[in-house]
């Protein structure tokens, strides 16, 4: 979701072709309607067993390398600077080949680019590779998604890519309790293997199983709080202000994208940022995050977008059906 500001403005000037994890077929309708996605799944970027080389989808990279071939790409780019895929947009042929070289991959690109600075956040590799394009990207500060409807639910994500980023499920269910205290309505949604814990704790919670369930949950929300994830970034993409819990990631590297995100950064670690390889039993930098610190400064957040309703406390809302 990071790079949606760069995509937009490519397809303004070019056919894009996105290669990508096959969740992308259910974001393209709503955020890069013009463009094309080739669902892949790059074995290289797995969080574990990457280099099991007799694991890889060997036929279908076969197939993807005889398919994409033959489009005759004018332009291959990545964000990444990662030599793997340098080297697939040399073998998929395209003429000018733009990225960041590593490990002396220039080689394979016919434009390498000079990287940000190394506190930059991730949406400045994206901004580099516009202007390489002839595309002026606005600065991060000043992407504007187009904004949602104004509604009056804070929706509330447990759920993360990794399990060293989430913040504890029993302070997210007091972080709840305080705002429904306050007559606002919150709703509670989590990956699928969080369910069980939310269900024994008597929360009717909703439990997306695809991007595009995702989608119709975070459509109800005038607010998301939860860890850093992929669905805060992706509620920032819908227009909709977030609040991210960090732990071994920087914020200046990976808030997301919308004017009014904002975040509690994670416990001070000689390792950070560690890239969600722990050397710790558990990953104090997110757990240490005391309740009252977040609650401190939730409280002020949601005020500022959720209006709280006038007399007695509305009763807590949620729904395990999405769109309901």
């Amino acid at each position: 979701m990071i790079g949606t500001p760069f995509l937009t403005a490519a397809t303004g000037q070019f056919d894009v072709t996105l290669l990508a994890k096959p969740f992308a077929l259910d974001l393209q309708p709503r955020l890069w309607p013009d463009l094309t996605v080739e669902p892949f799944v790059a074995p290289w970027t797995a969080f574990t067993q990457k280099y099991h080389l007799w694991r890889w989808p060997w036929r279908q990279i076969y197939h993807l390398n005889r398919r994409l071939t033959a489009v005759h790409f004018e332009f291959g780019i990545s964000a990444r600077w990662d030599p793997r895929d340098h080297l697939m947009l040399k073998i998929l042929g395209a003429k000018h080949r733009l990225g960041f070289p590593r490990l002396h991959s220039e080689s394979f690109l016919t434009q390498p680019l000079t990287r940000p600075d190394p506190e930059a956040h991730r949406y400045e590799f994206w901004r580099i590779l516009g202007r390489a394009l002839g595309l002026a990207l606005p600065a991060r500060d000043q992407v504007s998604p187009t904004a949602s409807a104004k509604r009056e639910i804070v929706l509330i994500h447990t759920g993360a890519g990794q399990p060293v980023r989430v913040w504890p499920l029993e302070r997210y269910q007091q972080l709840a309790g305080r705002l429904r205290r306050k007559g606002i309505q919150t709703r509670i949604a989590c990956d699928p293997d969080q369910r069980a814990w939310w269900t024994a704790a008597g929360e009717n919670v909703v439990a997306p199983a695809s991007v595009a369930e995702l989608l119709r949950v975070i459509d109800q929300a005038g607010v998301f709080i939860g860890n850093d994830s992929g669905p805060g970034h992706l509620a920032a993409a819908c227009g909709i202000p977030t609040f991210t819990i960090f732990g071994s990631h920087l914020p200046e590297w990976f808030a997301p994208l919308h004017p009014a995100a904002e975040w509690i950064e994670g416990k001070v670690c000689p390792y950070l940022p560690c890239s969600d390889y722990c050397r710790f039993p558990e990953p104090f930098c997110v757990r240490d995050t005391s309740e009252d610190e977040v609650w401190s400064r939730v409280e002020k957040f949601v005020t500022r977008h959720v209006s709280a309703p006038a007399g007695p406390a509305r009763q807590p809302v949620s729904s395990s059906t999405p769109g309901v």
